[in-house]
């Protein structure tokens, strides 16, 4: 039973309406040790039994609803109507980009255990969010204070170290298959959101209702044929979830066998060497065939109690699903069953070093990497001087700099990367 309920919906304006606050439950923070983890929502109604999984990983704390649009909608939903206890919750719909400065949602994140992404336009993420200190203080919160984050729709669209940016529009699979390029493809990897096993990830939502399994492929291929990176994508229907722990284990959640409710983890078949498109051109059909094996699929049906799943720290482990090979021939996309796949992935760590991704960058106290094997870190100004020297697993600990801007050297005794890295 909550004993404090400070406000019920009411909204909190603020000054030039950048943003408008709407806070359910106790107005004293608390702060709680999290269990981590994100929850991928395919759109359209959400899954109950998905988001107390979220809930409960916040172990009580502040959940904190980040929109671009509507109102209050999540928060009675959130605190009252899931059976699990948690101490507030705030939606905060941001108006424009200059809500991203505003101190008041700074501290906001500061003082959330938990961060949902609703649903809308993921353009507006972008535009409003993305390289502002808005976005470092939400990544810093969930590296160094492992809260859970999730979305749903746009709000899961923005999840992946690749990500489907719409800052053009939408686009159909048809549109995207048969023009790889076409102007609505807009699929970046500018650092954005920094969630651990979804840095060489892009997601899809909506699967079922329109079918975007097409346009899906068409942006692996496009990053594949642009970045050189064999991408990994994980995609839900629309009433379906994908909830991540710290392991790596994605269990899927849904109604099925009432509803046919489907997850889907797609890889670039490592069966096939050399996997690349056969053609991927502006204004021709995409053909990525590859003797019909192109895409390594897991398909996934979500169901109630969520004891399906598929382990993305791996890649090649699954439970309650089934494995499928799709491919694409003159822009039409083909799916036929598969047996289990009978190569190892690249691992986390092959697709690391084709891949590093810094983070939080700037900040303020260590700088993450996304390669949990021994390295050597080397800091540098720049002029040269060498300034730090460690090894290190995971982490650079850069609190001894002064503000400023220095280069990183990450070495693993054979090769070695180079970073520009900002002390804030």
């Amino acid at each position: 039973m909550k004993k404090l309920i400070l406000l019920l919906f009411i909204p909190l304006l603020s000054l030039g309406q950048n943003y408008i606050s709407y806070f359910t439950g106790n107005s004293n923070n608390v702060y709680r040790e999290t269990n981590g983890g994100v929850c991928l929502m395919g759109g359209a109604t959400e899954d109950d039994n998905a988001m107390i999984w979220f809930l409960e990983r916040s172990n009580g704390g502040d959940i904190l609803v980040l929109r671009t649009s509507g109102s209050n909608g999540y928060n009675d939903y959130l605190y009252n109507e899931l059976g699990v206890d948690v101490n507030s919750v705030e939606t905060i719909v941001l108006n424009n980009s200059s809500a991203a400065n505003e101190s008041y949602i700074h501290n906001k994140v500061l003082n959330a255990e938990a961060i949902w992404f609703a649903g809308g336009d993921q353009s507006n993420y972008v535009n409003y969010i993305r390289g502002t200190q808005l976005n470092i203080m939400i990544n810093e919160a969930i590296f160094e204070r492992n809260i859970v984050v999730g979305g749903t729709s746009a709000g899961m669209a923005i999840m992946g170290g690749y990500y489907f940016t719409a800052q053009n529009g939408t686009v159909t699979s048809n549109e995207a298959l048969f023009n790889p390029y076409n102007e609505s493809v807009t699929v970046d990897n500018t650092p954005f959101l920094e969630v651990n096993y979804l840095s060489n990830v892009i997601t899809d939502q909506h699967y079922d209702d329109p079918d975007r399994k097409g346009r899906h492929i068409v942006f692996m291929s496009r990053i594949l044929t642009d970045y050189g990176t064999p991408v990994f994508g994980i995609a839900c229907d629309e009433y379906t979830a994908v909830c991540i722990d710290f392991n790596g284990n994605a269990r899927v959640f849904g109604e099925y066998p009432n509803y046919d409710d489907n997850a889907y983890f797609l890889q670039v078949n490592c069966e096939v060497p050399e996997n690349y498109p056969e053609v991927s051109l502006p204004n021709i059909p995409l053909v990525w065939n590859a003797n019909n094996q192109a895409i390594k699929v897991y398909n996934v049906k979500g169901t109630v109690s969520g004891e399906n799943s598929f382990n993305i720290s791996s890649w090649n482990l699954g439970s309650g699903g089934e494995w499928q090979e799709w491919y694409i021939l003159n822009g039409q996309l083909f799916e036929s069953q598969s047996n289990e796949i009978e190569c190892q992935p690249m691992s986390n760590a092959e697709l690391k070093s084709l891949y590093i991704k810094l983070s939080p960058n700037p900040s303020s106290k260590y700088i993450n990497v996304n390669i949990d094997s021994a390295l050597e870190a080397v800091v540098f100004d720049l002029l040269g001087k060498e300034l730090l020297r460690e090894n290190i697993t995971g982490r650079v600990d850069i609190s001894s700099l002064e503000k400023g801007t220095y280069i990183l050297d990450l070495s693993d005794g054979i090769n070695t990367s180079t970073h520009k890295i900002i002390k804030k």
